[in-house]
């Protein structure tokens, strides 16, 4: 078969997600694999220099996973036209700045969300893909998970009838440190490296709705600081500035209400560590990472409130599995391929620049909802 090089410059991979999901689980995987088929049945096959700010660290990664290319010079690898695709993982603080000096050198620039910290900046980044006619991505891996595209399959089939309400649950208890020591680093606590939930989180909200439900037009959100001080990596004491939970309510298109919370606070009582229910007219269904159950109006059982009598119902055992329908990739993995045939032979796209404004606009509105404690409207950005 043959093969075609594709040169991506991977900024951030010593991070957990740049090194996890985007270099192991997504380009050396793909590699494994023999690249992605396109039309013509060629092979297009990723070649990666890590960037970053440890060359230590970098020289290890290199190491281990048999690369020979890293480097900590940026401004060096946009200037390499070898490389077509600058991606970033990196420090969302510095994200816009690399990001526009991706473009400026002409690379196509796939990135983590959120895709900046403001939408007016989010937007200038979009803008300037544009002008410089070169193809643009965001990360939205929530929806290319097996529980929400089993859940968008029954969306799209009409299988709840009128959808009347969504409700989820996300989250985890993130230890304090020392010890146990904490999942997350430090920076997420810090409001002045650019932390807490709210951004972090309702990007993914926004295309999640959007795309898997109705288009949010609304916003009411409450956040919270829980937990005041943690323990950063260098086992020092640190006073929280970040919210560590955000409670959100989304007016959706068509009278949909939405509820989400996300919380670093919260222990966990559901299957997984996403849950998300979804109730209609005609049926019902759960989804999480990898599973989605549902129950009918037909299967729907008729309780009534009775609390001086046990509970007759077993009400789990009620739902049933709905079955895969194709054989599911890691999330991440699968939009990387969806990119790299953006990029080589044109193929759609939808995860834009634009698209991922969208998501900075939502955490930008919570953010103000709760500040002033009311609800605000989303306007449509185009």
């Amino acid at each position: 078969m043959r093969e075609r090089r594709i040169g991506i410059i991977l900024n951030g991979v010593t991070g957990r997600m740049g090194l996890n999901q985007h270099l192991v689980r997504s380009i050396l995987a793909i590699r494994s694999q023999g690249g992605v088929i396109l039309g013509d049945g060629a092979a297009l096959v990723p070649d990666p220099i890590l960037v970053g700010r440890d060359a230590d660290k970098l020289k290890a990664i290199a190491a281990a996973h048999g690369l020979k290319r890293w480097s900590t010079d940026l401004d060096r690898c946009l200037a390499d036209a070898r490389d077509e695709i600058y991606f970033d993982s990196g420090a969302t603080g510095l994200r816009a700045q690399n990001v526009i000096r991706a473009i400026e050198a002409g690379k196509h620039v796939y990135c983590e969300k959120p895709l900046s910290t403001t939408l007016a900046s989010a937007l200038a980044l979009a803008r300037a893909a544009q002008r410089a006619g070169v193809k643009d991505g965001v990360v939205q891996d929530k929806l290319f998970l097996p529980g929400i595209r089993k859940l968008r399959r029954l969306v799209e089939a009409g299988f709840f009838g009128r959808i009347l309400s969504v409700r989820g649950e996300f989250g985890y208890w993130v230890f304090e440190g020392p010890h146990p020591a904490p999942q997350r680093p430090s920076w997420n606590a810090r409001k002045e490296q650019d932390g807490g939930i709210i951004l972090d989180m309702f990007c993914h909200w926004r295309y999640l709705l959007d795309r898997t439900i109705a288009p949010v037009e609304a916003v009411s959100c409450f956040g919270a600081t829980h937990i005041p001080e943690r323990v950063d990596e260098a086992g020092t004491a640190y006073a929280c500035t970040a919210e560590d939970a955000a409670y959100g309510t989304f007016a959706l298109e068509g009278g949909i209400l939405a509820q989400i919370n996300s919380s670093w606070a919260t222990r966990v009582y559901r299957d997984e560590l996403l849950h998300l229910q979804v109730d209609g007219t005609e049926a019902s269904a759960v989804a999480g990472l990898r599973e989605c159950r549902v129950q009918p109006r037909a299967g729907t059982p008729r309780p009534v409130w009775n609390p001086d009598q046990p509970n007759p119902f077993d009400f789990r055992s009620q739902w049933s599995a709905v079955e895969e329908d194709a054989e599911f990739g890691n999330a991440f993995k699968v939009q990387w391929e969806m990119f790299l045939r953006h990029v080589a032979e044109g193929a759609p796209f939808p995860h834009d620049f634009l698209d991922g404004a969208r998501g900075v606009q939502l955490a930008e509105l919570a953010t103000i909802s709760w500040r002033e404690r009311r609800w605000l409207d989303v306007p449509p950005l185009s």
